[in-house]
């Protein structure tokens, strides 16, 4: 991403919603399926979720990786846990030394080539590892927001499954999630779109903020089966 993106999401991370929504689902993801420490962020930009995973589980043994260095170092001051600075596609690591590996928003970026960069997730984690990732969903979404983060690439459920299968993976769960703001997404990105747009990161008014937070939590909580959704979320079984 653009320094300017990384600014926004420093400022933002820890109080937007939608980075909110989707701390809480990796956190969910990660108590759901937990093979034990250590942890590894794999693309943690400036450490929003490293912070949260240590706030929720104070004890646990976490790592970040970042490629854009004033990055890292943010991430490392924000969490206080070490974040190393690398390429996804090539992970400083050594084979077998993670219980679980999230990626976050990354896979989709134009730098990430998906099938290497998985392969390099399966080679450092451990038999019976989890990969927990998540994606921006859709092709026909990708709009002005995508093009200032670099996204490259979104991809539905179907399309995330056979990427997974493909690279090894077992895959345990897979589901959709920002389903009930889908349509205000679709007009956002694709009705009311301006060329000269900035990405979505922003800061919104206190109640518009509550509002759509509350709207991811209501799905959150009730588990809801959406058929489709921003996003995408995946937890993998190296076996």
């Amino acid at each position: 991403m653009e320094p300017d993106e990384y600014a926004r999401m420093d400022a933002l991370e820890s109080r937007m919603w939608w980075y909110r929504a989707l701390h809480a689902r990796l956190l969910d993801a990660l108590a759901e399926h937990d093979v034990g420490a250590p942890v590894l962020d794999a693309g943690c930009g400036t450490g929003g979720f490293l912070a949260a995973l240590i706030t929720a589980r104070p004890a646990c043994t976490a790592f970040g990786l970042e490629w854009y260095e004033a990055a890292a170092a943010t991430a490392a001051a924000k969490s206080g846990r070490p974040v190393a600075c690398g390429n996804i596609n090539a992970l400083p690591f050594a084979a077998n030394t993670f219980g679980t590996v999230i990626t976050a928003d990354v896979l989709c970026h134009a730098a990430a080539e998906p099938m290497t960069a998985l392969a390099e997730i399966h080679r450092v984690l451990r038999p019976n590892g989890r990969l927990i990732v998540n994606l921006p969903a859709f092709r026909a979404l990708l709009s002005a927001h995508d093009v200032q983060v670099h996204n490259a690439r979104r991809l539905n459920a179907g399309e995330t499954r056979v990427l997974l299968e493909a690279a090894g993976f077992r895959v345990r769960r897979i589901r959709y999630w920002n389903g009930l703001l889908l349509p205000l997404m679709i007009a956002r990105r694709k009705i009311f779109s301006r060329s000269s747009d900035r990405s979505d990161v922003a800061a919104f008014p206190p109640w518009l903020d509550r509002t759509f937070y509350g709207m991811t939590e209501l799905e959150r909580r009730l588990r809801l089966p959406l058929p489709a959704g921003g996003s995408v979320l995946a937890v993998a079984e190296r076996p």
